[in-house]
């Protein structure tokens, strides 16, 4: 047995995970930060993405035969990820279209894995072996794959990293606005994007435990100047 190569390849496991996680956070991290930047046009592309998905479903609906309920929970719940738009991109944790939003997330994920995974449907590579089959099967994996990315992850996935908790929220007042009440009706609020904060408090926590093994990860820490 190589006992060697086996401990080596879990290293590998190992540190590509690392490097894949580290990855997938800088990459939300700037995703983040590009939002704050443009938070109009965003709002813009959400509202039209969302309408875009719902009218997808509505085709899978009428010439894939997917499932009727399952595609009309899965249209309602983009219409309460609509209504997170409302205040975009602020956000109250605990509102109940934000509590309503992650049920419908769950949920959603759920019943379309439900109904991919079906036994009672044979899967697609049922071909393989009878090439004449006429009865249904389950899609191929590319496309479950696509359906499941674009219709069912991908607006959620948006909104993680769009929204900003109030709880962030630090509004500004213009002074170059007149006193005529204009100033209060047109106030900028500077926020911070709740995939930002999330990321951060986790750096923030693997600082803290790195430091109490005595590893320093932050070259600044202690210092006075």
């Amino acid at each position: 047995m190589a006992v060697v190569l086996t401990l080596l390849s879990y290293v590998g496991i190992a540190s590509a995970f690392v490097a894949l996680t580290l990855a997938i956070a800088s990459g939300l991290y700037i995703l983040s930060e590009q939002v704050e930047e443009h938070t109009v046009t965003t709002k813009r592309l959400l509202t039209r993405l969302i309408h875009a998905i719902i009218a997808i479903h509505i085709l899978l609906l009428l010439f894939d035969h997917f499932p009727l309920w399952t595609t009309l929970f899965s249209i309602a719940s983009n219409f309460v990820y609509l209504r997170n738009l409302t205040r975009f991109p602020f956000i109250t944790l605990t509102s109940g279209t934000f509590l309503l939003s992650c049920v419908c997330v769950v949920s959603n994920h759920y019943l379309w894995f439900r109904y991919f995974t079906d036994p009672a449907i044979p899967p697609y590579a049922i071909f393989k072996t009878n090439p004449h089959f006429g009865g249904q099967t389950h899609p191929p994996f590319a496309q479950v794959a696509s359906f499941l990315g674009i219709c069912v992850w991908m607006i959620p996935f948006a909104l993680f990293i769009s929204l900003s908790a109030n709880d962030n929220v630090l509004p500004m007042t213009d002074p170059a606005l007149d006193d005529t009440g204009a100033a209060s009706a047109k106030a900028r609020a500077k926020s911070t994007g709740l995939a930002k904060v999330i990321i951060g408090t986790a750096y923030d926590w693997i600082k803290r435990v790195s430091r109490a093994l005595g590893y320093e990860l932050d070259p600044n820490y202690g210092r006075i100047v």
